[in-house]
Parts: structure tokens; sequence; C-alpha cells
């Protein structure tokens, strides 16, 4: 049986320089998902021109434009790079020089060249899921997302931040902590019958 081998993390965009080569459609796509999930992300994009409403969007998230033709030079700095062009010839010129300079690297609508998927993601104040589906089909992962955010409360994050305060309170070890933590959760998964 095949399974999804992809190790899930949660980036602190802010403090990363992100690069998006393109200017079009998709890298209005890639901005606006990357901006929804991480509206303080410090973002870059180089193109020999934008689409009107890319350039709105980046205007919105105070997103560094700059008009011209990709060169490995803007890479210095960058700590992500999502090339979006529709030029295959470019696309895989990033990832090659993305490689070179072990930077993480994801070219729009080619999984073979990408270190990472940017798939579904599911916000709801401190509470945030991550979808992936290996970038196998994008649709599902769309259809999970509005899924969680229709079942998931909207004021979780009081129990986020009930539960937080709670666990300050706890003394003991590590596992004591761990242990006491598990036995308050467990209530929330635990299958009650009503019978």
């Amino acid at each position: 049986m095949e399974r999804n081998n992809l190790y899930p993390v949660f980036l602190k965009t802010s403090q990363l320089h992100v690069l998006i080569v393109g200017g079009g459609n998709v890298a209005e796509e890639k901005l606006r998902f990357l901006t929804k999930s991480s509206p303080d992300a410090v973002v870059t994009m180089v193109s020999p021109w934008y689409a009107e409403k890319t350039l709105e969007l980046a205007n919105k998230f105070n997103v560094t434009t700059i008009t011209d033709v990709y060169n490995v030079s803007y890479l210095d700095g960058k700590h992500m790079v999502v090339a979006t062009t529709d030029n295959v010839d470019v696309n895989i010129q990033v990832y090659k020089d993305c490689r070179a300079q072990f930077k993480l690297v994801n070219v729009a609508d080619n999984p073979p060249y990408c270190d990472f998927y940017m798939g579904g993601i599911v916000t709801k104040g401190n509470v945030k899921i991550g979808i992936s589906t290996n970038g196998k089909s994008p649709t599902t992962a769309k259809r999970l997302r509005q899924f969680f955010e229709d079942v998931i409360p909207e004021d979780i994050s009081k129990m986020v931040q009930n539960l937080n305060d709670y666990r300050k309170t706890i003394k003991g070890d590590f596992e004591e902590k761990v242990d006491k933590m598990n036995q308050i959760t467990s209530s929330l998964v635990d299958k009650k019958d009503n019978n």
C-alpha cells in the first residue's frame, strides 16, 4: 500500500525569506495561499511582467516586486523558492540553482521538482491543520480543508488557551505532565456509548 512519507512542518515565514519566480496567475495563487496562512511572510517576487491581480495582492501584503527575468543572483538570502513561470526551462533552472545552494524549492505543478508541496491548510485561531495528498490530488486536499473548516468550532482557541493555562499549573517531571495532559484531553476523542 502506498503511503505519504512527507514530513509536515510549520514554518515561521516572517523569519524566512521567500522568493516567488513568476508574476502570472499561478504566482498569484501561490502568493494567495502563502499570505492567507502567513500574512506576515517576507516575500520577494521576480518576473518580467505581473498580472494585475498578482500586483494588487503583492501590494496588499508588502511583497517586494522586481521586474526582471530570473537569474541565480535572486536566490541570494532566500530560504525558500517557488517557481511559477509558464516556461519549463526557467522553472527547471530555478530548481537546479536551488538544489546547488541547498534551498527549498517548489516548481508549481511539477512534483519531481519539488522539495515541498503547498497543501491544504485549515486555520482556526491558534489551531492549524496541514493537509497533504502527496502532490497527487489538490482537489482532495481542498475538500478535506472545507470539511475541517466546517467541523472545527470557531472558539477552539479558547480550549487551546485553557489547556495551555492548565498545563502551566501541573507539577512533576515531564512524564507526569504528559500523563496528566493525556488524561485531561482523552475525553476529546473518547467515544462514549450513550445507550
